[in-house]
């Protein structure tokens, strides 16, 4: 397996994968013609024509057979360009010391407060092959380009989790909440972001605080919790060092992590290494390996060892990654100690 970055001929892989993903991923619309222009502009990215607000690094996961089987993306920075807005669940206190009342409420403020953040975004991955190691490559592989072009976003990283919503697609959080202002079925909202339309939230959407006393009991149990099919990938990214903050999407109030992106743990880790091709042996561990280049990049997850300064992967590993003894390679352990592999 690689990762590598999108071209136009992956379209018709995309819009499959897409429609396959059901309601959550608005990042990735079942939108031939928004994918065609997102590809088209990812391209552009990664030759470096786009500023850090519009770059938006698009990646595929790629078996040996030439198979796109899962795509995940990088934004260099959310809000730049249009208005980026979360909930941030903070507190209200209420109390009166004639009547012995003290009341403490949660509380929602509409907020930018995570502009100019990059973003992890647009993990999705077949349901064939969610097996392995695949899940992790196509996650962190990201995380590896972010280490080698630290220049090309921001001093801290953020990833929208997906929110709770059942079988259907029905947002218990939307149905007490979102549905009175937008009078739109949660699909319908989720959808109009995905395609790049956030101005109708601006306008539609209360200023005030909203207090989640006012919520369904439904509504008020789904704050900042993801949906099961995310929990896998919100476990990695904290073992990654990403961590909840309080913020939280305004349409199904699935929680935004983040982590100051030197401090990832595949960023803080990773290191510039000489590659060396034979057999890395029996006490091999899982590497994450990257050739080190932008527009032709390509990221690989293998068993691995370092010895004297050299990183030994075997000549499959080399071939996927298009490099030869001697080349070099930013690597990093694909998991660290306290998450299993």
């Amino acid at each position: 397996m690689i990762v590598r970055p999108v071209r136009n001929s992956d379209l018709p892989s995309l819009i499959e994968l897409a429609r396959s993903t059901g309601a959550g991923l608005t990042t990735l619309p079942a939108n031939e013609e928004r994918l065609a222009h997102r590809v088209g502009w990812a391209e552009k990215t990664f030759r470096g024509e786009a500023g850090r607000g519009d770059a938006d690094y698009l990646f595929v996961l790629e078996d040996d057979d030439e198979k796109v089987v899962g795509i995940s993306a990088v934004a260099g920075a959310v809000g730049l360009r249009e208005p980026w807005y979360n909930y941030r669940v903070g507190l209200t206190v209420s109390a009166s010391q004639e009547l012995n009342i003290y009341r403490e409420i949660p509380t929602l403020f509409l907020a930018n407060d995570l502009t100019g953040n990059s973003e992890l975004c647009s993990l999705f991955l077949h349901a064939d092959y969610r097996n392995g190691l695949n899940g992790r490559l196509l996650s962190k592989a990201r995380m590896l380009f972010i280490a080698e072009f630290p220049e090309l976003f921001g001093t801290k990283t953020i990833a929208e989790m997906r929110g709770i919503s059942d079988e259907e697609g029905h947002s218990p959080f939307w149905e007490s909440l979102g549905r009175h202002f937008f009078k739109m079925e949660f699909s319908q909202a989720d959808y109009l972001t995905g395609v790049g339309n956030r101005a109708f939230i601006a306008e539609l959407m209360p200023k005030f605080p909203l207090y989640s006393c006012f919520l369904s009991e439904a509504a008020r149990e789904v704050i900042g919790r993801v949906h099961v099919s995310t929990e896998p990938a919100l476990a990695m990214l904290k073992a990654e060092g990403f961590s909840y903050q309080g913020y939280v999407d305004i349409f199904d109030a699935g929680p935004a992590i983040e982590c100051e992106t030197s401090k990832i743990r595949a960023v803080r880790d990773s290191q510039a290494l000489v590659l060396a091709v034979g057999t890395p042996g029996d006490d091999a561990t899982p590497f994450l390996i990257h050739n080190r280049k932008r527009e032709d990049c390509r990221v690989t997850a293998a068993p691995a060892r370092f010895a004297a300064g050299t990183l030994v992967v075997d000549p499959q590993t080399a071939k996927r990654l298009r490099l030869s003894a001697g080349d070099q390679v930013r690597a990093v352990p694909l998991s660290p100690a306290r998450e299993s592999i």
